[in-house]
């Protein structure tokens, strides 16, 4: 999808290419082109004379931050986040590249995200067709914020999980807290690409800057090193929520393992008995009436029960005078200090 806007008292005005070849020389356009198919791709190329190699990299997904100077004008690609509620991973990031000629900018996505709505529905205030550099620092400063909210957004799903993980451990909450932590993962590495991209701004004369932009570009990098540490903070709470219930599976799985074992050695006196009597010869019982033997046999199944009943409990009491000594060591030596 390919859209045409330009500026009208600040406001952006969505427009034709009928109604672009009427407007006066040197007016400035923004093409808005996203989720766009293979014929708009084409449609792109020739009409503005693109690089096919310019087109695959600014679509792939994995394409990191960069600046670069062409002939007739330059390309900016940025990382930006991404919400896709109905996915499995739904905090993501993409690349969104922006091809700046003199006299107009195409942004181009293979898919969309809140950045680009915003810019769109007039929802960032400043945003002007004019200065270029500007216009791309304002789309930084907004992913930045857009960063923030989803990372605050992903720390209250994280403790929600966790609570619910407190009450009952479930696979499908463990899976939607992996894929918290392959959002976080996304998040830190396009943020990092970004930075590395405005100290580039800085560095090279891609972008002619003025002072108004240079002060812009402090306070996105001050923005986006905050979200660089949010985002590395709350991937390290993640990891080790996650490492943490993976010890309770664990020592979860090894309490249940002690009770089969303990059934399993109980039960091996009857099963030997069993076993011994049924092989191929005279058995003791043979001359009583039918009913004792099947009553010894119940009576060395209750007693069986009973056993493994009376070790389970007794295995149970010990662990419980155990936390209640730890406990008492620990009020004590609060008492003391």
């Amino acid at each position: 999808m390919i859209n045409y806007w330009i500026q009208e008292d600040n406001q952006f005005v969505k427009s034709s290419k009928e109604e672009l070849s009427q407007l006066e020389e040197g007016r400035r356009v923004w093409i808005d082109a996203r989720r766009v198919s293979q014929q708009e791709i084409s449609e792109l190329q020739s009409e503005f004379n693109l690089d096919p190699e310019l087109l695959m990299d600014v679509l792939d997904q994995d394409e990191l931050s960069r600046i670069e100077n062409w002939d007739d004008f330059a390309l900016a690609i940025l990382r930006l986040p991404v919400f896709t509620p109905n996915s499995e991973v739904t905090y993501t990031t993409a690349p969104v590249g922006a091809v700046i000629f003199p006299d107009k900018i195409i942004t181009i996505c293979w898919t969309d995200c809140e950045v680009l709505k915003d810019m769109s529905a007039n929802r960032i205030k400043g945003l002007s067709l004019m200065d270029f550099p500007a216009f791309l620092i304002r789309i930084l400063a907004r992913s930045d914020i857009m960063f923030l909210r989803y990372l605050k957004e992903i720390s209250r799903r994280v403790t929600s999980i966790q609570n619910e993980l407190n009450e009952q451990v479930e696979n499908a909450e463990l899976i939607q807290l992996l894929n918290l932590g392959k959002s976080l993962t996304y998040f830190t590495t396009s943020l990092k690409a970004n930075q590395l991209f405005l100290e580039k701004i800085r560095r090279t004369r891609v972008l002619k800057l003025d002072s108004d932009d240079q002060e812009w570009l402090d306070d996105v990098e001050i923005d986006n090193r905050q979200a660089m540490e949010m985002a590395d903070t709350y991937s390290s709470i993640t990891t080790g929520v996650m490492d943490a219930f993976a010890n309770v599976i664990s020592n979860n799985m090894n309490a249940a393992m002690k009770k089969l074992a303990v059934i399993n050695l109980v039960m091996m006196a009857p099963t030997f008995v069993t076993s011994f009597f049924g092989m191929n010869f005279k058995l003791p019982f043979d001359n009583m009436a039918g009913y004792i033997p099947v009553s010894i046999a119940t009576l060395i199944c209750l007693i069986s029960v009973m056993l493994s009943w009376w070790l389970l409990s007794f295995n149970k009491t010990a662990r419980t005078l155990k936390k209640i000594k730890k406990s008492k060591k620990r009020k004590n030596r609060r008492v003391e200090s």
